[in-house]
């Protein structure tokens, strides 16, 4: 084994930590006889030389011995390595744009081409895993397939050993690969779509067990949602009924025989990350009948795409499932599909809520999660919400081992809902030693529901050392009195932003400059100290100073020529928020309207809209700053919210006709303009519902036709 690795010169290249000259070692040690060490090896393998699916030169080197020991019938645990060969070999290069690539530097020139070296490498051995599809160890045959339908070239050739091998196949998840591996042709050779689409229509259609007539249906969704059944929704629900008359999994799993490989216990000791992912999917699957069930739905969920009614429907059937997994796995999901397509959702929201007595504490918590993010959306479960945080004080504050503690999920999703009964809570957690950092954020969602809060904000901020830690104690408690605009905390405020240190200081005083200015008159005893700090006209604290003098005083005079001076600072952020500091003026400030329309050249976008929003403000002529707004628009979305409050502002009249066409295709959208594949921000939805709503008001007794104005 391993014939010529010596003559490899390993030292002269590198993988991601450094010479790769301990390459040799790993790849022995994927042939070990001990499980800990070959798990390790993997680990190693994935961690540096095939790091965050990077190739390098060492990558390359390897391929020919991983696949010497994934042909190898002696070595254990070859599904893993059939995997790592799939994951170097399976970068897809085809859709790469050539004006991208002509934009790539040296480095990246190189990586593109091990990757197109590595495709071709692992896709030219590819033949071997023809053979182990038919493999004594299940886990090869279960990887196999899923290496077949990524890296050979002859497709119309799989997709037959599929067929061929299904009924052959006893192991029920190597079956579930099988049909996979179908799909995955399908959607990588679009002539093949109709041929994959026909079998596994029969296969959804036939008397199969569910598990299989499942995946079949979720491959479907993938490759050919046409080809999917009228009636998808309760044929799934039916499967899912069939599924769940299956015995659960064992909670624990069972002792090895006698004189077997103790490889779990093994492995145990190991600290690599692959161990611990085993140990997480392991967790997850324990106690479920059907734990490859949950990837089958949200593969379908996937391919359903924006047919939110069809996937509402399937979550709502989910979501009164005996099988508290199930019920588990359709929250998440639920979270999943709200987060990213618009919809009506009230029904399948109070599922979620009823969710949150349930006493599977997995259950109860996952429900809670999705909650949180809906923010008004969770209106539903207001009450499941309340009683929740009633019943649970120990759930109110989340400690975590490293980082100040925060709010529970629950008692934010009922703040979030500005919702009275969710005040003992804040209070309690006001009380605490340390408060959690996102107090301020829960009381600002209340508004003036948390006027009773007010008084516990100021003694707590009273008490805060300005210290190097005056930041992080401080800034939840300035947070909560500028939603609540409590003027009486002004002398409290005040000592704040006088004492502040300097570990953290702009950002502390940032923070007290704007609680002074939300205060307005109230914080009259705040003057002298805000005209000493604009005394230095174009710093940012200058300008937020400004920003507060003039919410507290009114003198346009004093500020002005401050906020001007703002905007010809080279830090961008500086030249924002002066921008927008001075549209909260109005027509007193026209005589920055020059140097504002200046500004909708610049090259940094956000900066753009401020301008140009500030522009409107003080001017109140749109011919140069609707042209601009819908720029932005169409070319970042996260900007949309902004400039949609200002269309709204202007009213459909003053925006005109093109600001309409485009607030009404946004309304007409299915998916929310923020969604991202593979992500997601904690505020998405709460930013989409607030764009809908604003796009809603700026077309508000709008005819359809052009204006004349």
């Amino acid at each position: 084994m391993f014939a010529g690795i010596d003559e490899v010169d390993w030292a002269s290249m590198e993988h991601a930590y450094g010479p790769a000259d301990d390459v040799p070692g790993l790849l022995h040690g994927l042939a070990s006889a001990d499980p800990a060490e070959r798990e390790s090896a993997l680990d190693g393998m994935y961690g540096a030389v095939h790091h965050q699916g990077d190739v390098y030169a060492c990558t390359l080197a390897c391929i020919p011995f991983l696949f010497e020991l994934a042909a190898d019938p002696r070595i254990r645990d070859r599904g893993g390595i059939v995997e790592l060969l799939t994951s170097i070999g399976g970068i897809d290069l085809d859709e790469t744009d050539e004006d991208e690539l002509a934009e790539l530097d040296e480095d990246e020139i190189e990586g593109v081409a091990n990757y197109a070296m590595a495709a071709a490498a692992v896709s030219a051995g590819s033949s071997v895993f023809f053979e182990l599809v038919a493999d004594e160890d299940p886990g090869v045959r279960l990887a196999a397939p899923l290496a077949l339908a990524a890296l050979h070239g002859r497709p119309a050739r799989v997709i037959a050993l599929l067929r061929e091998r299904l009924p052959v196949e006893t192991d029920d998840e190597v079956r579930l690969a099988l049909v996979e591996a179908a799909g995955r042709v399908a959607l990588r050779h679009r002539p093949l779509a109709g041929q994959a689409a026909d079998w596994l229509s029969r296969l959804a259609a036939e008397a199969h067990p569910p598990g299989l007539r499942l995946a079949a249906l979720a491959q479907l969704a993938r490759c050919a949602p046409d080809a999917l059944p009228d009636d998808v929704v309760p044929v799934v629900s039916g499967l899912l009924r069939e599924l769940r008359s299956r015995p659960a999994a064992p909670e624990t799993p069972p002792s090895p025989a006698p004189g077997a490989d103790d490889a779990a216990g093994d492995r145990a000791t190991a600290p690599t990350l692959v161990g611990q992912l085993r140990a997480l999917s392991a967790e997850e699957s324990a106690g479920r009948s059907t734990p490859w069930a949950a990837d089958l739905l949200r593969t379908l969920h996937s391919g359903l795409d924006d047919r939110v009614a069809d996937r509402t429907a399937l979550l709502v059937d989910q979501l009164g499932s005996p099988d508290p997994w199930q019920r588990i796995d359709a929250v998440r999901m639920s979270g999943g599909l709200m987060r990213a397509w618009r919809g009506s959702y009230e029904g399948l929201v109070r599922l979620v809520g009823v969710q949150l007595a349930d006493p599977e504490p997995r259950l109860a918590d996952a429900a809670s999660h999705v909650l949180e993010e809906l923010f008004a959306l969770a209106a539903p479960a207001a009450d499941a919400l309340a009683a929740r945080v009633a019943a649970d004080p120990g759930s109110w504050v989340k400690e975590w081992a490293s980082g100040p503690p925060g709010l529970g999920s629950s008692v934010k999703a009922l703040a979030r809902l500005g919702d009275a009964r969710v005040l003992p809570a804040l209070a309690a957690a006001l009380e605490r030693r340390e408060v959690p950092h996102d107090v301020g954020f829960a009381v600002g969602h209340l508004g003036a529901a948390a006027a009773p809060l007010a008084g516990l904000l100021r003694r707590r901020l009273g008490e805060v050392g300005l210290d190097e830690g005056a930041y992080d104690r401080a800034s939840p408690l300035l947070g909560g009195l500028t939603a609540l605009r409590a003027g009486e905390a002004a002398p409290e405020v005040l000592r704040v932003l006088r004492g502040a240190p300097e570990y953290r200081g702009e950002w502390l005083r940032t923070a007290a400059l704007r609680a002074l200015g939300s205060f307005g008159p109230g914080a009259g005893c705040a003057v002298p100290e805000l005209r000493r700090l604009i005394a230095r006209p174009g710093t940012a604290v200058a300008t937020e100073a400004a920003e507060a003098l003039w919410a507290v005083t009114g003198d346009t005079g004093a500020v002005l020529p401050v906020l001007a001076e703002g905007l010809r600072t080279e830090q961008v952020h500086d030249c924002r928020a002066a921008a927008g500091a001075l549209g909260a003026l109005g027509r007193s400030a026209e005589v920055v309207a020059p140097r504002l329309r200046a500004l909708l050249a610049h090259d940094e976008l956000w900066l753009r809209v401020e301008a140009a929003i500030a522009l409107w403000k003080v001017s109140g002529r749109t011919g140069d700053v609707v042209p601009v707004l819908l720029s932005a628009w169409e070319k970042n979305r996260h900007v949309r919210v902004r400039v949609a409050e200002c269309l709204a502002r202007m009213g459909p009249a003053g925006a005109g006709p093109d600001a309409a066409r485009v607030l009404r295709a946004e309304l007409l959208s299915v998916r929310r303009h923020n969604a991202m594949d593979g992500g997601y921000g904690s505020h998405d939805t709460l930013e989409d519902e607030k764009l809908l709503a604003l796009c809603r008001r700026a077309l508000r007794n709008d005819t359809g036709k052009a204006s004349t104005s």
